[in-house]
């Protein structure tokens, strides 16, 4: 046999070292409603992050979300740090989702979204009651997340928990940066040459976006219609 073919079957006789990516990759029970349900809530920071961050950069261009993106940006990085410092294992069943390479404590997801609730709560408070109201709805998603990490077995209840809790904190700290210090600077960036270039605005200090913009728009057209 050729040197060639030796390796060709020594190659197949080995188990290749692969890795999935983990972004969207996640395991339900077959045939489990309830899975299936709780693997799409699991997806909930994917969609927040490509879903809604980007769309809103790209139609918005305001500095508060860049800031609320940050933050979640920094969060996540915050738990790599954790998560390799602790070097926790997530639970015992973890070879059959393919996990067992990576760290658990503290869960990712309930930081993320936890850290998303908190900021998004604090934001709202002085705004109008309807953007109180859809704030609200990010508390239950919140805690869907840490329920089916949990059910799907990629973390204990412990994880999630201290996912939580990470994810609070820093999402009131971020919070509290971002509008009292970093606050400051959204002047300057709005006229510096690549924040006009960008259409980059601040309109946190409006209580009312919506009805300012509807009430901005309305008289827009009204001009037009009379030019």
């Amino acid at each position: 046999m050729s040197g060639a073919g030796e390796y060709q079957e020594m190659a197949a006789s080995v188990p290749p070292a692969l890795k999935a990516i983990t972004l969207t990759h996640v395991r339900y029970p077959r045939d489990d409603r309830l899975g299936l349900f709780l693997a799409w809530v699991s997806l909930i920071p994917v969609f927040i992050s490509l879903g809604g961050f980007i769309s809103h950069f790209m139609f918005r261009r305001e500095l508060q979300g860049i800031c609320f993106a940050l933050g979640l940006l920094l969060s996540q990085v915050l738990n790599e740090l954790i998560k390799h410092s602790v070097a926790q294992s997530r639970p015992a069943y973890c070879e059959l989702l393919e996990t067992c390479d990576s760290h658990g404590w503290p869960s990712s997801h309930a930081q993320y979204t936890f850290f998303f609730a908190t900021y998004l709560s604090l934001f709202v408070l002085r705004r109008s009651p309807a953007s109180r109201v859809m704030a609200s709805f990010s508390w239950p998603l919140a805690f869907l997340t840490m329920l089916s990490r949990v059910y799907l077995g990629y973390h204990t209840v412990p994880q999630v928990c201290a996912g939580a809790v990470v994810g609070l904190v820093f999402g009131a700290i971020w919070y509290w940066i971002a509008n009292t210090i970093l606050v400051e600077y959204f002047p300057m960036i709005e006229e510096s040459a690549i924040g006009r270039w960008l259409y980059i605005k601040d309109t946190s200090h409006i209580l009312d976006v919506l009805k300012f913009e509807y009430d901005n728009a309305r008289a827009a057209r009204k001009k037009v219609a009379t030019d």
